[in-house]
């Protein structure tokens, strides 16, 4: 049985930024650590990606796995699933839900939802999805955040 949790942070950036950053798959190695690979499989006809196949490896736990990509037309709500189980997990579900705030920041809500292949106890999963979704935001964040420096 697949557990969902849940995560926000605020972000200095617009939704559309944020958004540019979530979608820009193959970019995620330079900023998301446990990323070793993303590549784009599928594209839907606008371009943005349908099918991203992703090579993990976060110490404990490696997986290589595709995820399929749906998107709200204002890009507000991006959300996906595993498409075939693979070697660590049964299934997958998640989603980014972006709102603008009346000063110019985004708050990012991270929705996660995994069931395992391998057993893990109830506590120790807790931790461990705590753990990857603190990272995620942060890693994000830090993302979205240096690219609006640049610019």
């Amino acid at each position: 049985m697949a557990d969902s949790s849940t995560q926000s942070i605020v972000v200095g950036a617009s939704p559309d930024r944020v958004a540019a950053v979530i979608c820009d798959f193959a970019r995620y190695p330079e900023w998301a650590d446990a990323v070793r690979r993303a590549e784009v499989v599928e594209e839907y006809e606008d371009g943005y990606a349908s099918q991203v196949r992703f090579t993990l490896d976060a110490g404990v736990m490696a997986d290589e796995y595709v995820l399929a990509y749906g998107y709200a037309e204002d890009l507000t709500r991006i959300e996906w699933h595993l498409v075939a189980p693979s070697r660590m997990q049964r299934s997958q579900r998640g989603s980014y839900d972006l709102v603008g705030n009346p000063d110019g920041t985004t708050t990012v809500t991270y929705t996660l939802e995994v069931e395992l292949s391998v057993a893990m106890l109830g506590m120790f999963r807790r931790k461990a999805e705590k753990m990857i979704m603190d990272a995620a935001l942060k890693q994000l964040k830090r993302r979205v955040e240096e690219d609006g420096a640049a610019r």
